[in-house]
């Protein structure tokens, strides 16, 4: 248990490196300004995908002495999708054509984010960049990523504006730092007009550690990026809908940890934490109805995540997992239509709301 809480604590430590300042947006768009060339980075599209992987095995001879013409080379073939990586057809985001939004049925128009311009805090990675690849694929008019971590978020925005052609800015911006958030959005304002739909999806986990060891400095930490980031995203995103007399829908991630308590991990404080979320959501919703602003949130199960995906957790997740009725983790996209739901307008007699998506793990 203490290699698990270890590695869990060193994960969620690099989740989140504080970062205390807003910097100059990069801005990628055709019709905007560049704060630098998009070639400039190497994005994860240009990797050469090799089709077979060259092997060489050296054996040693009959009396176990090693020997150099006792090798054996040959290939062997690379089949998409191997491995864990994603196929060539689940790398592309395909942005929703006008050609083909005007062809679709009402219905299906109103389940699209048309022309909204959308936020995402945690946009460099995981779930948050994958809803902000939904996003763009609904038919998004612009994206702004906001991230603490610089190079990620760079080549997130750069990725995601290649793969689309979409106007996409990334902001280095910490949640807690209320003065950069302010400042962002107003940029954000600045360069495509007044937010639709905020998704925030920033946030660190502490797991694996009981409640009568764990260091205040830590909780208070969770709490301010977690809880407090939470409030001051919704805060900065609300005031700018609210001064544009603009409805909008602002969606918070919490986590089904806020609704039940975890087992095997002791986790008492990030559930504390993400239950804080969810009682804000629905203040925030009942406040901000008179603006016809919406405020929902999605609680994500046991996620297949990268920071889930050390040896150390192991055992955990056949646990996580045999306490699922799917059987199974959650995908990296499998927040996205519900995420692309709630922006849309398809939801719009829907405030307030805590949606679970956990596979079935809190029926029992």
């Amino acid at each position: 248990m203490a290699a698990v809480a270890r590695t869990a604590r060193l994960a969620s430590r690099l989740a989140a490196t504080p970062l205390q300042t807003v910097a100059r947006p990069a801005v990628f768009a055709g019709a905007q300004r560049a704060a630098f060339s998009v070639s400039a980075k190497r994005t994860k599209s240009e990797v050469i995908k090799e089709t077979e992987v060259p092997v060489s095995v050296y054996n040693p001879d009959a009396k176990g002495v090693a020997s150099s013409s006792s090798v054996d080379h040959f290939k062997i073939p690379v089949q998409p999708g191997a491995a864990g990586e994603p196929t060539p057809e689940e790398e592309q985001v395909q942005p929703l054509q006008d050609k083909v939004f005007r062809q679709m049925p009402r219905t299906l128009q109103k389940m699209t984010v048309k022309d909204k311009v959308i936020i995402i805090t945690g946009g460099a990675r995981g779930l948050g960049n994958h809803m902000a690849r939904a996003c763009a694929e609904a038919g998004a008019k612009a994206i702004a990523i906001f991230d603490a971590n610089q190079d990620l978020g760079d080549e997130a925005a750069a990725e995601l504006h290649q793969k689309t052609g979409l106007p996409v800015s990334f902001f280095k911006v910490d949640v807690r730092d209320g003065n950069a958030i302010n400042a962002a959005v107003q940029n954000v304002v600045d360069l495509y007009g007044t937010p639709d739909v905020l998704v925030n999806s920033a946030g660190i986990a502490d797991s694996n550690i009981p409640a009568e060891t764990y260091d205040p400095a830590m909780f208070r930490r969770l709490i301010d990026i977690n809880l407090n980031g939470s409030f001051l995203m919704a805060q900065a995103v609300g005031k700018a809908m609210m001064a544009a007399g603009k409805p909008g829908s602002i969606i918070l991630v919490a986590s089904m940890s806020g609704s039940i308590v975890n087992y095997p991990q002791e986790q008492s404080c990030y559930n504390a934490s993400k239950a804080g979320v969810i009682q804000l959501g629905k203040s925030l919703a009942a406040e901000w109805a008179k603006y016809n602003i919406r405020v929902n949130c999605i609680s994500p199960g046991y996620m297949d995540t990268a920071l889930n995906k050390v040896p150390a957790l192991d055992a955990q997740k056949k646990i996580w997992k045999s306490l699922t009725p799917q059987d199974r983790l959650g995908a990296v996209d499998d927040l996205n239509g519900l995420c692309v739901f709630l922006a849309s307008d398809a939801s719009g007699f829907m405030t307030g709301s805590n949606v679970i998506i956990d596979g079935g793990y809190t029926l029992y």
